[in-house]
């Protein structure tokens, strides 16, 4: 009894355990009971051992993605979400990376869509043209940690996170977590306005997205102008008191970027020339995040300052100018 204090609880467990094993078996010899019982803790000894030898490289892992991970005060996150698929929020990413590539300094893409069209798109992008960082976040390998395949690079001060199609509340709340900007793609189809709008409602109630931030807008994809949808999209949009920072129109450029690997600002300027200022609005509302930011911080200060004390019973005394 002496000797089995000296072991730690789950040990002494294992000992104890053991024993009542072999005296249920018959085996009542105590040189065959030591054997056993020595052969029992080796096999404890070695996976505790192995245990450690895990936590420790996971450890590892997680110190390093946390050195290759930027200030999260210093990211520009841009979140494109929309649970409908087929709205173009690969499109739009892949649009924003090369505007954002062509600008520097080297925007990263993270790709949640199992699709992985954003990061075949990056496959098909050639190497003479500005480079933008993949990661493949719908990918989970049993050979490194989660954060560890999800680590970005120190230097990277443009995160773009294409969102993959009907998500769930905890994943709708893991991707837009210290989020800079969201931007919903909104197509002008009666299935489209309906999805956007539960989308919405999911980030504002569920996603707890406070509209005093000013990060969401809602970008108006595929229209085709004097048509009743694009005149039904419109009003909805306007009804829901979210800016809308572009209107892309419904063109062929977008398919042939997307084919050749480029973004619009690396094509022809006079043949993409209204779609590229389209693209150029957006980045530009994008580049007002920390603006955005410390205006929402001010108007929080403001709201949390105490009221005055003012006496109900004296009449405030009103002097001219």
């Amino acid at each position: 009894m002496a000797a089995s204090c000296l072991f730690s609880i789950p040990t002494r467990r294992l000992l104890s355990e053991t024993d009542l094993r072999l005296t249920a078996a018959g085996c009542h010899d105590t040189r065959s009971k030591a054997l056993l019982t020595w052969a029992a803790l080796r096999t404890s000894l070695w996976y505790y051992v192995n245990w450690r030898k895990d936590c420790q490289a996971e450890l590892q892992d997680i110190v390093e993605a946390m050195r290759n991970t930027p200030k999260q005060d210093s990211l520009n996150k841009i979140v494109i979400l929309n649970p409908k698929g087929g709205c173009g929020k690969s499109t739009l990413a892949t649009n924003i990376a090369a505007c954002y590539a062509r600008q520097g300094p080297q925007p990263a893409i993270m790709d949640y869509d199992p699709q992985g069209s954003t990061m075949a798109w990056l496959r098909r992008r050639s190497a003479q043209l500005p480079a933008i960082h993949g990661i493949a976040a719908y990918k989970k390998s049993m050979q490194a940690t989660r954060s560890w395949q999800l680590r970005v690079p120190d230097d990277t001060v443009n995160l773009i996170v294409d969102s993959p199609a009907s998500i769930t509340h905890d994943d709708l709340r893991e991707l837009t977590r210290d989020s800079a900007s969201i931007l919903v793609p909104v197509l002008p189809s009666t299935m489209d306005i309906d999805a956007a709008s539960k989308c919405i409602a999911d980030l504002l109630l569920v996603a707890k997205v406070n509209r005093n931030e000013g990060k969401l807008a809602v970008v108006a994809n595929r229209t085709r102008k004097n048509t009743k949808s694009f005149g039904r999209l419109m009003r909805f949009l306007d009804s829901l008191g979210i800016p809308i920072v572009a209107v892309l129109r419904d063109s062929q450029n977008f398919v042939h970027a997307a084919e050749a690997g480029v973004g619009l600002h690396e094509m022809q300027r006079s043949r993409v020339r209204p779609d590229v200022e389209q693209i150029e609005k957006i980045v530009g509302w994008l580049d007002g995040w920390e603006a955005r930011r410390s205006r929402a911080l001010r108007l929080s200060g403001v709201r949390r300052q105490p009221f005055s004390r003012v006496s109900l019973l004296r009449k405030p005394q009103v002097r001219s100018v």
